[in-house]
């Protein structure tokens, strides 16, 4: 397990991450790459959509583009402080919570959306199973992370610091959670197409 993989470093991490978060983000997780991963969705006007891991708000804010009932959700009220300075509590409804227990009733959203947060949970086939849970049987669960490096010293370096996976650990990840028509895509910014590994699975109904 790596040394953000455990929340009371990662909310350390992102007291003072949230500084600059939004400055340093472009560089890995970008407005073309949330479009490309949004574009992997059918999200209706009335859709009913949570952001886990909302972080600062940029995937909320794209989420935004399809539909106005939009919860986020952080461990981080750090994070959420500049989430809620962007977009306000209004559409979007913000709330401090953890991604292993989620604060909803079964079957509550259309689609469950995480971008750059499955990388610093501790076990990501629970939280997984809760993003299941939360979701509406034939609904969808989008979840971004960090594609396992090629080079072996990058390797080393991935492992020491959170989650790194690839396909064949994302398969693996999913199936656990109960998830059915498990698909990935993976994306980057130019210097790195491959930097981001996007999976698309179905609640089954």
């Amino acid at each position: 397990m790596g040394i953000l993989e455990d929340k009371s470093r990662a909310r350390l991490f992102y007291k003072y991450l949230s500084r600059v978060y939004d400055r340093v983000n472009p560089f890995i997780w970008n407005e073309r790459m949330r479009t490309d991963a949004l574009d992997l969705l059918d999200i209706d006007a009335d859709d009913r959509v949570l952001d886990v891991g909302c972080g600062t708000g940029f995937g909320t804010e794209g989420i935004l583009e399809h539909t106005d009932e939009v919860y986020g959700l952080d461990q981080s009220p750090h994070q959420l402080g500049k989430a809620r300075e962007k977009l306000g509590d209004d559409p979007v409804q913000f709330c401090l919570g953890d991604a292993e227990r989620l604060p909803f009733e079964s079957d509550s959203f259309d689609v469950v959306w995480s971008s750059g947060s499955i990388e610093y949970w501790p076990n990501p086939v629970d939280a997984l199973e809760e993003c299941r849970r939360v979701a509406r049987p034939g609904g969808h669960v989008l979840v971004v992370g960090p594609n396992y490096p090629r080079s072996s010293i990058f390797q080393k370096l991935a492992d020491a610091i959170m989650l790194f996976y690839d396909e064949d650990d994302a398969d693996r990840m999913f199936a656990a959670a109960g998830f059915e028509d498990v698909e990935h895509v993976t994306m980057g910014p130019g210097y790195n197409p491959e930097i981001a590994i996007t999976t698309v699975a179905r609640v089954p109904a």
